[in-house]
């Protein structure tokens, strides 16, 4: 993807302007911005990153800061999109299995 079109994607996800959000674009953005630095740190130090961002999440949770929250549900999905790219996961199909397994009540 060349700059002034990667920048253009970059603006769209980041203001959602008129383009939608969805998981498989969001996971393609976090590709082509981190991926090659992601691969080299590998999927036990990533995945040590998408656990601190949980727990900071967490404690966002027990607070009163909205915009806090909001940014840290943010984090906890780019890392995911992070270590689902190192694993060569596509989470647009995972979700997709997911909710045609037609998953009934919680176990």
């Amino acid at each position: 993807m060349d700059k002034l079109k990667f920048y253009e994607y970059s603006v769209n996800i980041i203001t959602n302007g008129e383009t939608k959000v969805n998981i498989k674009d969001f996971q393609q953005y976090i590709s082509e911005k981190y991926e090659i630095r992601d691969r080299e740190r590998g999927t036990p130090a990533t995945f040590m990153w998408l656990i601190e961002e949980i727990g900071e999440l967490a404690t966002a949770l027990q607070g009163d800061d909205r915009q806090n929250t909001i940014e840290e549900f943010g984090d906890v999905i780019a890392w995911l999109c992070t270590l689902a790219n190192i694993n060569d996961i596509d989470l647009q199909a995972a979700l997709e299995s997911y909710i045609a397994k037609n998953h009934q009540g919680y176990k």
